[in-house]
């Protein structure tokens, strides 16, 4: 028998299900919200914690004053003729280079150089055994009276078969064979000259002299040894190290600049020392390559130095400028004053009321000193050099002065302000308005200091913001001062 169930006894099962599963998704729902509000005052934290950053730190919020002028340097303009160079590196070689060897074979009898000496041209630098030599010298000289001797007697022999043939006691024939031989024997005395004169040569280069004024480099031969004139290695070698040659390349680009700034006269050329700043020396250009290096697309170019000192050596490996051309009365600005945006170049200029305004400039050329412009200042403007980090178009700015070398900071200051803008008691650089240390009077007594991060202003350093007055923080009590 089938009996139906109760239908009570199904809502009384379903109920406490239906009941569960809406607990379970209020419980979601409420840690859902939870999460959300934490998450929210983390957020709110932050924005709060960031926020005076974005300000330019504490005291410029709701009591601070964001209207501060900038704290910058700045300088004027100003006219002066600029050199252009082209820069260059080189190599410095001796303007010539001899070794020396021996012309002749023999025993090297002295050495009369040290090794490094400065010697000048035709010193003897070292002699060879000349006794064979010199007898062939006096062999030759032997030789030549010999046949002078012998030329004097077909001379006499001539005159009489001149006089027999004159009268007709002797033969023509007889006097013009004698005028021959001695036509023949006047021949043999110019060649026995000529030997001798070979001899005396041979016999003068057993002194091995200096060909050119220079300095010697280390001896390669020692005395006692002998010598050959076949022998590469030579004596001693000469390098000349006044005037002395450096050889530096440019690139091929401006071939026609050096050229045309070439044939207007002698250009200048200056070598740098080991500092890359400081000109050591200065010479003159005195040859251009006729062909540019393919491998490296430079074309080589070679300078004279008068060298008095020393100071460039062959092999040295050197930074060279050449002077192609002077800029005449050109618009001059510190280096600093340039910056460089999406437009491109552009100097603030300080204008009525310590406002400044960002002026497009053109610059003709640029060192790590100076710039030139071309257009966009003029000499009765006054440009910003140094302090851009909270710089803008329009922003109000106070020029600080720059009487002498600044100090290096070793680590960025941090700088506090009072909501009132004043310094407080608390100030970082522990200085007063007139610039000296204003520490209290009362023995015993610390000034707190609490400082702020300033942001990156590049080293610059400018009026300060001060904390309150006691030195206290927002949300932190005062620090002691050690």
């Amino acid at each position: 028998m089938l009996f139906k169930p109760d239908s009570t006894d199904d809502e009384k099962r379903t109920a406490p299900r239906k009941r569960s599963l809406l607990s379970r998704v209020l419980g979601r729902m409420v840690s859902l919200l939870i999460t959300l509000v934490i998450l929210g005052g983390l957020g709110y934290l932050g924005w709060l914690a960031f926020q005076p950053k974005q300000n330019g730190g504490g005291g410029r919020g709701a009591g601070g004053r964001p209207d501060l002028p900038v704290p910058v340097l700045a300088a004027m303009p100003h006219v002066q003729d600029v050199p252009v160079y082209l820069d260059g590196v080189g190599s410095v070689k001796a303007l010539n280079t001899v070794t020396v060897r021996s012309q002749v074979d023999g025993k090297l009898l002295k050495v009369n150089f040290v090794e490094g000496q400065d010697v000048k041209k035709d010193d003897v630098l070292g002699e060879i055994d000349p006794a064979i030599y010199q007898a062939q010298y006096d062999q030759a000289v032997a030789t030549k009276a010999k046949d002078e001797a012998l030329l004097a007697n077909q001379k006499i022999d001539l005159a009489r078969y001149e006089q027999l043939a004159a009268t007709n006691a002797g033969s023509k024939q007889q006097a013009d064979t004698q005028r021959a031989l001695v036509a023949q024997q006047q021949a043999i005395i110019k060649a026995d000259q000529a030997q001798i004169d070979n001899a005396r040569a041979t016999l003068g280069y057993t002194k091995i002299v200096a060909p050119i004024a220079g300095r010697a480099g280390l001896r390669q031969v020692d005395q006692g040894n002998i010598i050959h004139a076949a022998d590469t290695t030579g004596l001693v070698i000469l390098t000349q190290l006044q005037p002395i040659a450096v050889w530096f390349s440019l690139p091929q680009q401006q071939i026609m600049r050096v050229n045309a700034a070439a044939a207007k006269g002698q250009l200048a050329v200056d070598v740098f020392g080991n500092d890359g700043v400081t000109v050591i020396d200065t010479g003159k250009l005195t040859g251009i390559d006729n062909q540019v290096d393919p491998t490296t697309g430079t074309l080589k170019l070679k300078a004279e130095f008068p060298n008095a000192s020393y100071q460039l050596w062959p092999g040295q490996f050197v930074n060279v400028r050449l002077k192609v051309e002077t800029l005449p009365q050109a618009i001059v600005v510190p280096t600093s004053a340039v910056q460089r945006g999406p437009a491109g170049t552009f100097s603030y200029v300080i204008g009525e009321g310590d406002i400044v305004t960002a002026k497009p400039v053109t610059v003709t050329q640029q060192n790590e000193h100076e710039a030139v412009i071309a257009s966009g200042l003029t000499t009765s403007d006054r440009v910003v050099t140094t302090g851009f980090a909270n710089l803008a178009d329009g922003a109000k700015v106070v020029v600080g002065k720059d009487d002498g070398p600044p100090a290096a900071d070793l680590a960025p200051r941090k700088r506090s302000r009072s909501p009132d803008g004043k310094r407080g008691a608390g100030q970082g650089e522990g200085q007063g308005k007139d610039g000296k240390k204003d520490w209290p009077g009362k023995d015993g007594e610390h000034r707190g200091r609490h400082e702020h991060s300033e942001g990156d202003q590049k080293g610059q350093t400018g009026p300060a913001p001060a904390s309150a007055a006691g030195g206290e923080q927002p949300g932190g009590a005062p620090k002691a001062q050690p």
